[in-house]
């Protein structure tokens, strides 16, 4: 009988610590170097985590990271500050992408390359990600209004870009995208007859 209880009392113990083993490595941190391709989303992905808690826990804005820099994930992420942004900066919306974001701090110039997959793929996780609305709703809006080209402009409306939207006259694919969230937030679907 004492013997039983022993080996009861053991297992008990046993898997007493692991349940707290699990519990403290769920609500521990990471700590996660960029590297060069890296995305927010890419990041998320892989820590199944979300991008705006990534983001908000590292003081990032934008979406824009930078090779190097150490980003905390995880329950105690709070407490991290990023490096100054004064680098070229490389991102991914998927880990088979590469497009590349070029800021410096002395200026406010930027350039992007994007195409084929590649763009459609930034495109479509980015506004689904900060509007809500799925990918495919995207994809329908933005192949009727420009074809996928992101430098078409109506030369009767004078709209421009993949969203056409009249509210911007040029910019990189990044500024198309955080000028068409802007007016799904201020107009919703209706800004683009839906």
């Amino acid at each position: 009988m004492l013997k039983k209880f022993a080996t009861l009392l053991t297992t008990a113990t046993a898997a007493l610590g692991l349940f707290f083993a699990g519990t403290v490595s769920a609500n521990a941190s990471s700590t996660y170097t960029v590297k060069s391709g890296d995305s927010v989303w890419a990041i998320s992905q892989k820590y199944n985590t979300s991008i705006n808690s990534i983001e908000k826990a590292n003081n990032i804005k934008g979406h824009l990271i930078i090779p190097g820099q150490k980003l905390t994930i995880g329950k105690k992420a709070a407490t991290a500050t990023p490096k100054p942004i004064k680098k070229t900066v490389a991102k991914k919306a998927a880990s088979t992408q590469t497009a590349t974001t070029t800021k410096t701090a002395s200026t406010s110039s930027t350039t992007s390359t994007y195409t084929g997959s590649n763009l459609k793929s930034y495109v479509l996780s980015q506004m689904e990600s900060r509007t809500g609305v799925s990918a495919s709703t995207w994809n329908t809006i933005i192949t009727r209004e420009s074809n996928w080209q992101p430098t078409v402009r109506n030369s009767t409306s004078g709209a421009y870009g993949l969203f056409q939207n009249m509210h911007i006259s040029s910019g990189s694919v990044e500024e198309q995208v955080d000028a068409a969230v802007s007016l799904f937030n201020a107009q919703g679907m209706a800004a683009w007859a839906l």
